[in-house]
Protein backbone atom coordinates (compact mmCIF):
# COMPACT_ATOMS: atom_id res chain seq x y z
CA UNK A 1 0.00 0.00 0.00
CA UNK A 2 1.41 3.43 -1.08
CA UNK A 3 1.08 5.84 2.14
CA UNK A 4 1.01 9.64 2.44
CA UNK A 5 1.67 10.96 5.92
CA UNK A 6 1.14 14.76 5.27
CA UNK A 7 1.98 17.39 7.37
CA UNK A 8 4.63 15.00 9.42
CA UNK A 9 8.07 16.30 10.38
CA UNK A 10 8.40 13.13 12.82
CA UNK A 11 8.07 10.49 10.96
CA UNK A 12 6.61 8.41 13.90
CA UNK A 13 3.52 7.40 11.57
CA UNK A 14 5.74 6.94 7.93
CA UNK A 15 7.99 4.49 10.20
CA UNK A 16 4.59 2.97 12.00
CA UNK A 17 3.29 1.66 8.17
CA UNK A 18 6.96 1.26 6.72
CA UNK A 19 7.42 -1.25 9.95
CA UNK A 20 4.80 -3.26 8.00
CA UNK A 21 6.26 -3.50 4.56
CA UNK A 22 4.09 -0.34 3.03
CA UNK A 23 5.23 2.36 0.63
CA UNK A 24 5.14 5.14 3.16
CA UNK A 25 6.03 9.00 2.92
CA UNK A 26 5.60 11.78 5.28
CA UNK A 27 5.78 15.39 4.05
CA UNK A 28 6.31 18.67 5.73
CA UNK A 29 7.53 22.02 4.98
CA UNK A 30 10.47 21.39 7.41
CA UNK A 31 12.81 18.93 7.52
CA UNK A 32 12.23 15.15 9.17
CA UNK A 33 13.63 14.23 12.38
CA UNK A 34 14.33 10.67 11.12
CA UNK A 35 15.45 9.38 7.99
CA UNK A 36 15.22 11.68 5.03
CA UNK A 37 15.29 9.09 2.65
CA UNK A 38 11.40 8.43 2.63
CA UNK A 39 10.04 12.01 3.32
CA UNK A 40 9.19 14.88 1.10
CA UNK A 41 10.21 18.55 2.13
CA UNK A 42 7.46 20.84 0.49
CA UNK A 43 4.08 21.40 0.23
CA UNK A 44 1.16 18.62 0.17
CA UNK A 45 0.02 19.34 -2.90
CA UNK A 46 2.93 19.49 -4.95
CA UNK A 47 2.78 15.29 -4.63
CA UNK A 48 -1.29 14.54 -3.53
CA UNK A 49 -2.12 13.95 -6.80
CA UNK A 50 0.51 10.85 -6.92
CA UNK A 51 -0.86 7.33 -6.67
CA UNK A 52 -1.69 7.09 -3.14
CA UNK A 53 -3.48 4.58 -1.39
CA UNK A 54 -4.39 6.23 1.93
CA UNK A 55 -3.27 9.78 3.56
CA UNK A 56 -3.26 10.21 6.73
CA UNK A 57 -2.86 14.46 7.46
CA UNK A 58 -1.82 15.80 10.77
CA UNK A 59 -2.19 20.05 9.42
CA UNK A 60 -1.29 22.37 12.03
CA UNK A 61 -3.62 23.14 14.42
CA UNK A 62 -2.42 26.48 15.35
CA UNK A 63 -4.96 28.62 14.37
CA UNK A 64 -7.86 25.65 14.64
CA UNK A 65 -7.41 24.13 18.20
CA UNK A 66 -9.85 25.33 21.02
CA UNK A 67 -6.94 25.35 23.67
CA UNK A 68 -5.99 28.44 21.92
CA UNK A 69 -10.12 30.16 21.45
CA UNK A 70 -9.08 33.34 23.09
CA UNK A 71 -6.90 34.50 19.68
CA UNK A 72 -9.60 33.33 17.80
CA UNK A 73 -10.93 37.05 17.11
CA UNK A 74 -7.38 37.88 15.55
CA UNK A 75 -6.84 34.65 13.34
CA UNK A 76 -10.23 35.47 12.03
CA UNK A 77 -9.80 38.96 11.49
CA UNK A 78 -6.28 38.67 9.73
CA UNK A 79 -7.41 35.64 7.79
CA UNK A 80 -5.01 32.80 9.54
CA UNK A 81 -7.87 30.79 10.50
CA UNK A 82 -9.60 30.60 7.49
CA UNK A 83 -6.84 29.68 5.60
CA UNK A 84 -6.37 26.62 7.83
CA UNK A 85 -9.84 25.60 7.50
CA UNK A 86 -9.48 25.58 3.80
CA UNK A 87 -6.34 23.96 3.83
CA UNK A 88 -8.23 21.24 6.28
CA UNK A 89 -11.30 21.20 3.37
CA UNK A 90 -8.51 20.79 0.27
CA UNK A 91 -6.68 17.39 2.18
CA UNK A 92 -10.25 16.10 2.78
CA UNK A 93 -11.30 16.61 -0.66
CA UNK A 94 -7.84 15.42 -2.12
CA UNK A 95 -8.41 12.46 -4.58
CA UNK A 96 -6.98 9.21 -2.27
CA UNK A 97 -9.32 6.47 -1.49
CA UNK A 98 -8.82 6.44 2.15
CA UNK A 99 -7.94 9.74 4.53
CA UNK A 100 -7.67 9.66 7.72
CA UNK A 101 -7.07 13.30 9.46
CA UNK A 102 -5.82 13.98 12.59
CA UNK A 103 -6.15 17.07 15.00
CA UNK A 104 -6.88 17.85 18.53
CA UNK A 105 -10.68 19.53 19.41
CA UNK A 106 -10.47 22.42 16.98
CA UNK A 107 -13.73 24.48 15.08
CA UNK A 108 -13.21 21.65 12.30
CA UNK A 109 -15.88 20.00 14.37
CA UNK A 110 -17.84 23.23 13.74
CA UNK A 111 -16.88 24.35 10.38
CA UNK A 112 -16.51 21.64 8.41
CA UNK A 113 -18.35 18.42 10.02
CA UNK A 114 -18.14 16.44 13.54
CA UNK A 115 -14.92 14.11 13.94
CA UNK A 116 -16.06 10.12 13.17
CA UNK A 117 -13.70 9.64 16.67
CA UNK A 118 -12.16 10.85 19.23
CA UNK A 119 -9.04 8.85 21.17
CA UNK A 120 -7.10 9.06 23.99
CA UNK A 121 -3.09 8.37 24.07
CA UNK A 122 -4.08 5.98 27.37
CA UNK A 123 -6.38 3.70 24.63
CA UNK A 124 -2.93 3.03 22.78
CA UNK A 125 -0.44 2.34 26.09
CA UNK A 126 0.56 5.37 26.83
CA UNK A 127 -0.73 7.10 30.17
CA UNK A 128 -1.53 10.17 29.08
CA UNK A 129 -4.25 12.13 28.09
CA UNK A 130 -4.87 14.43 24.74
CA UNK A 131 -8.21 14.11 23.35
CA UNK A 132 -7.27 13.36 19.32
CA UNK A 133 -10.04 13.99 17.22
CA UNK A 134 -10.36 11.80 13.50
CA UNK A 135 -11.79 12.36 10.52
CA UNK A 136 -12.13 9.46 8.67
CA UNK A 137 -12.64 8.90 5.27
CA UNK A 138 -13.74 5.04 3.90
CA UNK A 139 -11.73 3.97 6.83
CA UNK A 140 -12.80 2.29 10.12
CA UNK A 141 -12.85 3.83 13.55
CA UNK A 142 -8.91 2.90 15.46
CA UNK A 143 -9.98 0.16 17.94
CA UNK A 144 -8.16 0.85 21.78
CA UNK A 145 -5.23 -1.82 21.62
CA UNK A 146 -3.67 -1.23 25.17
CA UNK A 147 -5.81 0.77 27.43
CA UNK A 148 -3.32 1.69 30.62
CA UNK A 149 -4.08 3.76 33.90
CA UNK A 150 -2.26 7.02 34.46
CA UNK A 151 -4.45 9.44 32.85
CA UNK A 152 -2.13 12.45 33.36
CA UNK A 153 -2.19 15.62 31.02
CA UNK A 154 1.55 15.62 30.35
CA UNK A 155 1.86 17.11 26.95
CA UNK A 156 -1.05 20.11 28.22
CA UNK A 157 1.48 20.74 31.01
CA UNK A 158 5.14 21.00 29.23
CA UNK A 159 6.69 24.17 30.26
CA UNK A 160 8.10 26.58 27.80
CA UNK A 161 10.76 25.37 25.65
CA UNK A 162 12.06 25.94 22.02
CA UNK A 163 10.92 22.71 21.40
CA UNK A 164 7.60 22.52 23.06
CA UNK A 165 5.45 22.66 19.87
CA UNK A 166 7.67 19.45 18.44
CA UNK A 167 6.61 17.85 21.38
CA UNK A 168 2.88 18.64 21.28
CA UNK A 169 2.90 17.70 17.78
CA UNK A 170 4.49 14.18 17.47
CA UNK A 171 2.08 11.39 17.35
CA UNK A 172 2.62 8.60 19.98
CA UNK A 173 4.09 5.77 19.33
CA UNK A 174 1.04 3.39 20.84
CA UNK A 175 -1.41 5.77 18.12
CA UNK A 176 0.78 5.26 15.10
CA UNK A 177 1.32 1.61 15.30
CA UNK A 178 -2.48 1.41 15.40
CA UNK A 179 -2.77 2.91 12.23
CA UNK A 180 -0.22 1.36 10.58
CA UNK A 181 -1.53 -2.91 12.14
CA UNK A 182 -5.58 -1.95 11.46
CA UNK A 183 -5.52 0.60 8.25
CA UNK A 184 -2.51 -1.24 6.73
CA UNK A 185 -4.71 -3.93 5.76
CA UNK A 186 -7.70 -2.13 4.66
Amino acid sequence: MRVLVACEYSGTVRDAFRAKGHDAWSCDLLPTDADSAWHYEGNVFDIIMDDWDLMVAHPPCTHLSVSGARHFAAKRADGRQQAALDFVRKLLDAPIDKIALENPISIISSQIRKPDQIIQPWQFGHGETKATCLWLKNLPALLPTNIVDGREARIHKLPPSADRWKIRSTTYQGIANAMADQWGTT
